[in-house]
């Protein structure tokens, strides 16, 4: 890998748009603010074990392979901005309807399916592992540097999530979103909404 300080920047950048809001850290949010802790961290769970698929099959050289095979990335892109559109469908419904928060109706296993396919059809986490490789990696490096990569993104990228859904999950920030549930489910509809209609708009 480069210099220390230059890994450093890029580690600081990965972290930044790790954290940054998104698809995943809003549905983390949602599911720790609703079910609580280990619904968060069921969701955060799922998104990671995403995360780290892609980054195996960009480490492996299937995500350029991917970009060579444009049908292959296009289904991908129309699979992620259908599933998000449907997330905004369920959160402007739930905003509508008078609903309870309720952690015991909590299904883990479908938090973390939901947390899943949330990152795996998301083509920006595709890109961004892609883009991370040929940043962070010279054209010589051998494939225990790219592992050694892989393990320090995705444990990096796994704390972010998991933080989430601890700190989605305190008391305080549970009882404003029982107060406010509605709004909540609102904002949540309109950016499932614009990060659908981002993915579609991607630029290869």
């Amino acid at each position: 890998m480069y210099a220390p300080e230059v890994f450093f920047l890029i580690l600081i950048g990965w972290v930044i748009a790790a954290g940054s809001p998104g698809p995943a850290t809003l549905a983390i949010s949602g599911a720790a603010m609703n079910g609580g802790r280990v619904a968060g961290l069921a969701m955060a769970a799922g998104v990671g074990v995403g995360s780290a698929v892609w980054g195996i099959a960009a480490a492996l050289g299937m995500s350029a392979l991917m970009l060579t095979n444009v049908w292959v990335f296009e289904v991908i892109r129309y699979v992620g901005a259908a599933y998000l559109l449907w997330l905004a469908f369920k959160s402007l419904k739930s905003a509508i309807k008078v609903s309870t928060v309720n952690a015991a109706t909590v299904s883990i296993e479908r938090l973390f399916i939901k947390g899943f396919l949330i990152h795996i059809t998301n083509p920006k986490a595709m890109l961004a592992w892609g883009s991370v490789y040929a940043i962070a990696l010279p054209p010589s490096a051998g494939t225990t540097q790219i592992w050694q990569l892989f393990l320090i993104l995705i444990i990096t990228s796994m704390s972010i999530f998991g933080g989430y859904g601890v700190l989605f999950s305190s008391s305080k920030i549970v009882r404003s979103y029982v107060a406010t549930k509605r709004w909540f489910d609102v904002s949540f509809a309109i950016f499932f909404g614009m990060a659908s209609f981002k993915i579609l708009t991607i630029k290869l």
